[in-house]
Formats: structure tokens, sequence, C-alpha cells
């Protein structure tokens, strides 16, 4: 035992006795001894707190607190993926797990979580033992045992093996729980287990999307018509061609009741329809739960109730990204510009915008919300500790709004190369620069405020999926199963040259566009592009109804597609290329707002692919390690995740000057003309853009 062992253990008087009064230490020896361990407990725990980065600190002390209250705690960021009220659910799986084990359950975003790091940290901070688990938008992240014993990585295993993608996190985390609860040897073993069998393909999905419904619903409506004119049309034919065969009887010997064949194509339609609605059952395209009111204003309340007690809200959730120095120098800028000459309130939210929180990422729909919660008019900054965006907008300050909504520097709005590395993405910097470009910023008569922002996709119905029997495609569907059926007869009967007259009337319909990023090409030719702008526009001017009173997106859409041409749609036979590319994003845009549908940023490294489902880094050029953070759609999306130097090779070019036409030279769509640098910025941006260039005020 050692002379540590000894003071901590026993008394002095029996520490001293083992080794005899004549030859034990002093007591004023003991003392210097335990002072000076103190000391050395003291002194790594200072170099310790100096390696550990101040916002982990944060961020990790935030969370056990909230552990302290209750062992799960769910973010209130994601409500369109995980609702906070979805804790009680998590909660009943955590102490259903019937091992006795503790455990602490964190569901935090994907960007915000630096997995069994953060883990250990909270743990360390809550000082207690027991199993603690990660958990994201989509699935159980990391789990670690401290303290205990528990399968934790294996049962982490079998949760991502054994489960598709779109499982969602409480069925994840159910599935975690079940390989908990089998016990080290048996989930080793599932664990292992599921790594073979799913190690090339994971398991097919759970849910549909809205295009796989509309595919249902296609097939159900052409069986539903398909099948009984079938039968309609092609027993009698069959019969009569019985008739005249050689030898055969002229007349039934016993003829048939005439009801009977429609009645056996009506049980057949009845079938069909009774069949599909049993096959085709999904209701929904997602796990997430509908979000509740107050999981929607869950984090806006926090934020704003933050700001009304301080102009700058850090969200204690992320990494924090602003030191004590740079939060002074911030709080002493907004007070500088709060009391200059037609300045106002400043109010910095420097909070995460995710894809799937309640403004699904949009910045300007977040301040939009938050200006309506705090109810006091100001300047509203959104500042991303994530990616690190910065975004301003003006309510009710004399300040020039459009100058601060469009002409920020891509350094302070987006960042640059160093900012991009850096862990905190120089935020505090940047809001400093920002802040002087405000107090530079032009000053109005009257007080000035955007409006009101484009709408988000409503998040309690955007996973449900549309029924079976009222789906945009059932109708077409219908006329298709004619169609088929009229065939069947055809080729029987060898009409074809009467289908294909029909078939020759009908008129182009522009694409779905869920088809849009497998059929639209990455070199379109001018024809190609001449024929897809007045395709669209002629269906934006069909849709168009001027006298219908709300949204007024679609006029406007319609009256920037119709400056580029002069005002002429014919003027399209002589448009420029990259006009003609102009019109069609325009006539697209207008033709999803007359039809309620959110359409404001098309995907940016091919904006023939269509609306955009969210951004990621991607490198556009090859061999350039420079990225850019885009709004990109789907097969873009998984593009740059599975096969990311590939993308550059996705990006739309466009015919080149009319000199260099005749070479074949084509150049990215960015190049074609200073208008199309708006694209990425939205199509508010790029009708903005025409109507500068236009001179329309």
């Amino acid at each position: 035992m050692t002379a540590v062992d000894g003071v901590q253990g026993m008394t002095t008087r029996d520490a001293y006795g083992r080794q005899g009064a004549d030859k034990a230490l002093h007591p004023p020896a003991a003392a210097r001894i335990l002072l000076a361990l103190c000391a050395l407990t003291a002194l790594f725990t200072a170099v310790a707190a100096a390696l550990t980065p101040a916002h982990a600190t944060t961020q990790a002390a935030y969370l056990a607190d909230q552990l302290r209250v209750s062992p799960v705690y769910v973010t209130d960021q994601l409500p369109r993926e995980v609702p906070k009220s979805t804790a009680r659910d998590f909660a009943r799986l955590a102490r259903g797990t019937g091992t006795g084990v503790p455990t602490y359950v964190l569901v935090l975003p994907s960007q915000a979580a630096a997995g069994e790091g953060l883990l250990g940290a909270v743990h360390d901070r809550l000082g207690r033992d027991g199993l603690y688990v990660l958990i994201d938008e989509s699935t159980v992240e990391a789990a670690t045992a401290y303290g205990v014993t528990a399968p934790a990585d294996d049962a982490v295993t079998v949760s991502r093996y054994e489960l598709p993608y779109d499982a969602g996190p409480l069925r994840s985390f159910e599935r975690f729980v079940e390989a908990v609860a089998e016990g080290p040897e048996a989930a080793a073993a599932r664990a292992a287990a599921a790594r073979e069998r799913y190690a090339d393909d994971e398991p097919p999905d759970l849910y549909i999307g809205p295009s796989d419904r509309q595919n249902q619903s296609l097939l159900t409506g052409m069986l539903l018509t398909g099948v009984p004119l079938s039968i309609l049309l092609t027993a009698p034919y069959v019969r009569r061609w019985r008739r005249r065969l050689p030898g055969a009887p002229r007349k039934p010997a016993k003829p048939s009741p005439r009801w009977r064949l429609p009645a056996i194509a009506a049980a057949a339609a009845a079938l069909v329809a009774l069949t599909a609605s049993a096959a085709f059952d999904q209701t929904t395209s997602s796990a997430s739960p509908p979000p509740r009111a107050i999981d929607l204003n869950a984090r806006l309340d926090r934020v704003a109730e933050g700001l009304s007690k301080d102009p700058v809200y850090t969200d204690p959730e992320s990494p924090q990204t602003l030191d004590a120095a740079q939060l002074k120098q911030l709080h002493s800028r907004i007070r500088a510009f709060e009391a200059s000459e037609g300045g106002g309130p400043v109010f910095v939210a420097v909070v995460p915008q995710l894809w799937s929180d309640e403004s699904k990422g949009d910045e300007e729909n977040f301040a939009y919300a938050l200006h309506d919660k705090v109810g006091k008019d100001g300047l509203y900054i959104v500042a991303d500790p994530l990616d690190g965006y910065i975004d301003a907008f003006n309510y009710g300050l004399h300040l020039d709004t459009y100058s601060l909504l469009y002409d920020l520097p891509e350094s302070i709005e987006y960042g640059d190369e160093m900012s991009r590395a850096a862990q905190d993405h120089l935020l505090g910097e940047r809001l400093d620069a920002l802040m002087t470009i405000v107090d530079d910023t032009d000053r109005t008569d009257e007080p000035t405020t955007p409006g009101a922002p484009y709408p988000v996709d409503n998040p309690v119905t955007e996973d449900d999926l549309t029924p079976l029997f009222a789906a945009d495609d059932f109708w077409p569907g219908l006329f298709m199963g004619t169609l088929a059926a009229g065939l069947l007869l055809g080729v029987v009967a060898g009409a074809l040259e009467i289908t294909r007259r029909v078939l020759r009337r009908r008129r182009p319909e522009p694409p779905a566009t869920e088809t849009l990023p497998e059929i639209s090409p990455t070199e379109p030719s001018t024809p190609y592009l001449r024929t897809a702008a007045r395709t669209e526009l002629r269906a934006l001017l069909a849709d168009f109804d001027p006298e219908k009173p709300g949204d007024r997106r679609p006029g406007d859409c319609l009256d920037a597609a119709m400056l580029l041409l002069d005002g002429d749609a014919d003027g399209i036979d002589d448009a420029a290329p990259y006009a003609l590319l102009a019109v069609t994003l325009l006539a697209r845009a207008g033709r999803a707002a007359a039809a309620g549908k959110a359409y404001n940023r098309c995907c940016a490294v091919n904006p023939l692919h269509g609306p955009a489902v969210g951004r990621h880094h991607v490198r556009l050029t090859a061999g350039d390690g420079h990225r850019r953070q885009l709004h990109i759609c789907a097969r873009c999306r998984d593009t740059a995740t599975t096969a990311p130097r590939t993308v550059h090779t996705l990006v739309l070019t466009l015919p080149a000057s009319a000199s260099a036409s005749a070479s074949g030279a084509r150049v990215p769509y960015e190049e074609a003309d200073e208008l199309l640098t708006a694209v990425p910025e939205g199509i508010r941006r790029l009708i903005e853009k025409v109507k500068e260039r236009t001179y329309v005020p």
C-alpha cells in the first residue's frame, strides 16, 4: 500500500503503526504529500481543459444537464423527422431493455453530433455509468457502455445492417434495444450474420415514395378499365371468330344470357379495385410521425425566448463557434448600430438550418417566423454553426433590404476556403465583417421589409401519400387502360392503324417532374432547348389564370419569361440558348406555383433536372479541390455521395457564342451568360435578375 493509499484509507495513527512509531512519517510530511497530489491533479485538470475545445465542453455540458432532467433527450431541431414528442417512445424502449442497464439517449442532428467523442464528453460531465446512445435523424449513430456490460458495438451493427435506410430512428433504436437485451454472445452472432447477409445490398425499403404511388395509381387505373373492357371487347370477337371456323355451328346450342358478360366484366373490375386497395395500402412515405404544432414551434419559441434576453443566441446543442471575446465584440457592434442614425435592433441567431427542421432549411422562412415570434422589428441575422452560412433579413428598419438580401459578398454569406476549413467557420470574423457592411448600407426614407418568403412544404402532410384512387396518374391510367384494351383488340383484329391515328393527335405534354433527372441531357442542343422552352411555356400559358386571386408567383414567372422573349412567345425561335434555358426554368416554376407546389430552387448542377431536394457539397470541375454547397436533385445528391469525383460530368453545358457554335464549343451554363449566375440562388433571384436586365422596376 502506498503512502497515498494510507492517507485515504485509514487514520494517520493506523498508517504509522504498521511501520513502527520510530520509523513512521510525521503528520506534516503527509500533509505536504497530499497538497502536492492536489496540485498535480489541478494541473492535469487545467491542461485537459485547455486541450478540450471550448465548443465541445459547452455542448457536452448542456446535453449532460438535459440528461440529468431525463435520461432521454430529443432535439427540437428535427420536427419533420423526429418530433420532440417522440421522446416518450424512446424512453419506453430504453426502460424496456430488461437488462437493468441505465440507458441515456441523445437524439441530435447528424451534423451536430461527434459520435463516440461526444458521448464520452457527456458521460464525463454527467458522471453516471450506463449505456450511452447517440441517434441522428435516420439511425443509431453510436453507442458506448461506461462502467456497465452491454454489447453496444454489436447492437449498433445489428440496427444498421438489419434495417433499410428509411426505417427511421425509432425503429432503429428498437432493433438496437433488442440486440442489447439478447446479451453479448447472441448480439455478436446476430451482428456477424447481419453483416454477412447484407454486406452488398441493404434490406428492401419499408416505404414508397410519391413517384412509386403514382406508378401504383397508374397501374390500378390501367387494370380497372383494361381488364373489364378487354373482356367486353375480346370475348365477343373470339366467339364470332369461332363461329366462322369450318364445320363450326352457326349458332350455339344454348345461347348465354346477355347479362352474363357484363356481370363478369363488372366482377373483374371490382376484384381489381379490392386487390389494388389491399396490395397498395401504404399511406405515408416516411417513418416519421406527423409533427404537432408544439413540435414545430419548440425551436422557434426557444430561440425567440433567448433573443428576448440577449440579442445574440447561440444554439447550445451545436458546437459553439463564437468565443467570449467574439461575443463581446459582436454585442458592442450591435449596440453601436442600434444607436446610429437609421439603425435599430439586431438579432443574431446562431442556429443550424436543417432539411428536417420546421423551416426545411430555408433561412428566409426561419427568419420570417422568428421575427413573428420575437414581435420586434429589426435586422435578423441567421448564422449556421454547422455549415457556416450567414444570411441577413431586414424587417422594418431604414435599410436597403435588397442590398442585404442579394449583394452580400460570397466570403461573408458562404465563406471562403479558409473559413470552410476552420472548425468554427470563422463565424466571429465574418459576423463582424457583416456588421461593417450593415453600418455602411444605404438608409431609406421609409422602413423596408421583404415580402413573405416562398412557402415550404407542409411538415404535417409532406409525407402523406396521395390516396390510390386520387393520385394524378390515376385518371391517365384509366385512359391508358382503355387504350390497352383497344390495343389488345387491335392486335387480335389487326386494327393498329386506328390506334396510331389516335396517338398522333395527342399534343406533347411537358415531362413529369420526377422523370426530369433521368431524361434531361447534360449537353442539350439548341433545338432541344427550343422545344423544351416552347412546350413548358405553352403549358404555363394554358395553366395560368390571371383572374384567379391568391399567389402571384405564376404571374411573376410568366412576366419574366415573356420579358426574355420581348413579349412575344414566338421569340423562342430566335432566342439564345441561355435565354431558352431561363424561359424553361421560369415556366416550370410558374406551373408548379399554379399547382400549389413549392419550387423555388432547381438543381444547381443541372437545372434541367428539376427541383432540388437538398444541399450538398459538390465539386463542379475535374481535378479542382474547390467545393460548393449547392441545392441539388436526388440523382446528383446520390452521385455526390457515392462518386463525388464524377459530379462534374453532370454539370449542364450550353452552346457557346454563335460564332463558336459551328465548332461545337460549349461552356458551363453559369458561364454562358451573367443572367444564369442567379439560377443557383433560386427562382426569386432569377426573376429579379431578369427585371434588372430589362430595366423593369
